[in-house]
């Protein structure tokens, strides 16, 4: 069971994930139960792509959020990849700044701790494929270096 904490236009959720079957999660939203239907992803790492949530009509809506997945290795360009799920807090870098190997260039939240990523080798940023405040999963690449 994971347990999550959001707060959407200033709206305060708790989010536990609770057991996965199949391609069913069982989510519990500010106390409110759902059965969250999964599609999935072509990589076995990522198994949450978008989730579509069926409830009551007279329930109301689940609160979402943007969850970026694992993207596809480029050739010839190196992806520093999110080492576990979190929320993007803070990007240190723009495209086109050149970088050194261990500078932060990202900084992650996760389980309630602020995590750096730090480039995992010179380069220059080619490309920044999350935002501040996107929800990723372990193995997505966050910035390209080449």
């Amino acid at each position: 069971m994971k347990e999550y904490k959001y707060k959407i236009n200033g709206n305060p959720y708790k989010v536990v994930i609770g057991d996965i079957e199949g391609n069913i999660a069982h989510v519990e939203v500010n106390g409110t139960h759902y059965q969250v239907e999964m599609e999935k992803a072509p990589q076995p790492k990522a198994t949450v792509i978008k989730p579509v949530v069926r409830q009551a009509a007279t329930t109301p809506a689940a609160p979402t959020t943007q969850v970026v997945k694992p993207a596809a290795a480029s050739a010839g360009k190196s992806g520093v990849k999110s080492p576990l799920p979190g929320v993007i807090l803070e990007i240190k870098v723009n495209v086109g700044d050149t970088v050194k190997k261990g500078q932060t260039i990202i900084i992650l939240e996760a389980m309630k701790m602020e995590n750096n990523i730090n480039s995992d080798r010179d380069g220059k940023v080619t490309a920044i494929n999350v935002n501040k405040g996107d929800s990723v999963l372990e193995g997505t690449d966050l910035v390209i270096i080449e």
